[in-house]
């Protein structure tokens, strides 16, 4: 919602949405408010804790912080994000918003399906925070976060999947990019330490050799494929995409 309606007022009924009823987060609807007109909009606050995580992290998030950057007291954040946890639902759908149009939907659903979760991956790679956001937490699904759920399930329409199944594929992808995305940024974070990427070769290397790991030998033996983060993740998505049993 925009405007006033922005607004957030803290109630008893929170939920997993942080501290606040994800009715009320999500579908609070336009009504004039008594008092002063808000001097910030939730749109705004949210805009600036999702570019404080991009430049620096998102433990560089906290109230306070957020509060310093948009010239707010802290106390004054609070009418629009009661806690931390309500901020990181508001800026994970923020973000999605870019997700939003999506590429039109070609009939192939395995086709479809791997340009949904490149998609996901570009977003989480312009925002490296958003894969640490997603994990361990339950999620209340904002606006662009449905729109985007609503698209992956139309691509798997052409499938004999019922609707729990289909939402259980859409969970596993967005799931399968979050993890490689993570695993891209540590990856990459390693490279820029030659020497500690040297030790952990030096280290696979006894480990294969010390006769005890026949198996991990073997693996390691076996001609490269490349590497580069773009072919393997594609390569991956490939594996487990085409095997979806999409009469389950």
């Amino acid at each position: 919602m925009r405007g006033r309606s922005d607004q957030i007022v803290v109630r008893g009924d929170g939920s997993d949405a942080g501290g606040v009823d994800p009715q009320q987060l999500w579908l609070s609807s336009d009504r004039p408010r008594k008092g002063r007109k808000p001097a910030f909009s939730r749109a705004a606050i949210t805009a600036a804790a999702v570019a404080l995580a991009d430049a620096e992290g998102i433990d560089a998030v906290t109230m306070r912080r957020v509060a310093s950057e948009v010239g707010a007291g802290v106390m004054s954040l609070y009418s629009y994000a009661p806690d931390k946890e309500t901020l990181l639902q508001l800026m994970v759908d923020h973000v999605s918003g870019e997700l939003s149009p999506p590429d039109p939907l070609t009939g192939d659903w395995r086709a479809d399906l791997k340009a949904i979760a490149h998609a996901q991956r570009g977003l989480m790679l312009r925002h490296p925070w958003l894969p640490t956001a997603l994990f361990n937490r339950r999620w209340s699904l904002g606006p662009n976060t449905l729109a985007f759920l609503e698209h992956a399930l139309a691509a798997l329409r052409p499938t004999a999947l019922d609707g729990g199944a289909k939402l259980e594929v859409f969970s596993l992808i967005t799931g399968f990019a979050a993890r490689l995305v993570a695993d891209e940024i540590a990856q990459a974070a390693l490279s820029a330490s030659p020497e500690r990427a040297a030790a952990e070769a030096r280290y696979l290397a006894a480990v294969a050799a010390d006769g005890h790991h026949p198996e991990l030998a073997e693996a390691l033996s076996a001609p490269a494929r490349p590497l580069t983060p773009d072919a393997t993740f594609a390569r991956l998505l490939d594996r487990m995409v085409d095997g979806l049993d999409a009469g389950s």
